[in-house]
């Protein structure tokens, strides 16, 4: 009796793992983002040279913690870091065709060492003691996460017969990026666009639960999974997208065009 148990959590085991081959959330998160970073370099080329853009900062707004059906958790649902996915897909729009970017998010790194530099050059005597003036953006790159908002979708079904059975259970969170291009010498927002992305989760175990010698025994068995698609990898897709339509709704608004 035990053995026949014994190769049905085997076998609902093998179930299990054949639907996570199945899964297309199970796909590598680098494959996923290598194809939209094909999509993002092969833009168009800009017809004109790259435009000067500085990005300050790419803020979370949404203050929201990361989810926890168990405790409170300190920890925030969105990275802190946004701005340098944002710095990374200008620059790889159309091959670094599009945007020459500046830094900003360290400009007061930036300022302190020029003025080394010009400290230490006059202390010296140096005679060259100018140093050439820093590039200046013509463009800004605003915006933020302004959404994350979690079991925008929840779910699941199971099924138990003679003690053994198998279940599946699914949730979708999903985090909104916004962005705006402004104008330096007038300061007009000359674009704006939204994007969203959602993020899956799934979980599927099977279980067995088995009374033995007259009810005096229990024997009870468990296995499953979790795929868990990461949230930076969400908000780092999200932000790529927003840079492509940013691009692309300029051209509709005949701001630029392409080569």
């Amino acid at each position: 009796m035990i053995r026949a148990l014994l190769i049905s959590v085997l076998l609902l085991s093998g179930c299990t793992a054949a639907i996570k081959e199945d899964m297309p959330m199970n796909a590598p998160p680098t494959t996923q983002l290598s194809s939209l970073k094909e999509q993002l370099s092969s833009i168009p080329s800009l017809d004109g040279p790259p435009m000067v853009i500085g990005v300050y900062a790419f803020t979370d707004k949404t203050g929201q913690r990361k989810p926890s059906d168990t405790v409170s958790n300190l920890s925030s649902a969105v990275t802190q870091g946004a701005e340098t996915w944002v710095i990374m897909a200008l620059q790889e729009a159309g091959n670094g065709t599009w945007f020459d970017v500046v830094e900003r998010v360290g400009m007061d790194s930036i300022i302190k060492e020029r003025q080394l530099i010009r400290s230490t050059r006059e202390n010296f005597k140096e005679t060259t003691t100018d140093l050439p003036p820093m590039v200046f953006a013509g463009v800004l790159l605003e915006g933020g996460i302004v959404g994350y908002d979690s079991n925008v979708a929840t779910g699941g079904a199971g099924a138990r017969y003679f003690g053994i059975g198998i279940n599946e259970q699914y949730r979708v969170d999903n985090v909104t990026v916004v962005m705006r291009l402004v104008s330096v010498s007038t300061g007009r927002v000359l674009l704006s666009v939204a994007t969203e992305k959602t993020i899956a989760s799934q979980k599927t175990g099977a279980d067995v639960f088995k009374f033995l010698d007259m009810g005096t025994k229990a024997l009870e068995m468990e296995t499953g999974y979790s795929v868990n698609e990461p949230v930076n990898y969400a908000v780092r897709t999200a932000i790529e997208a927003g840079v492509m339509e940013l691009i692309y709704e300029g051209a509709r608004k005949e701001l630029w065009s392409f080569k």
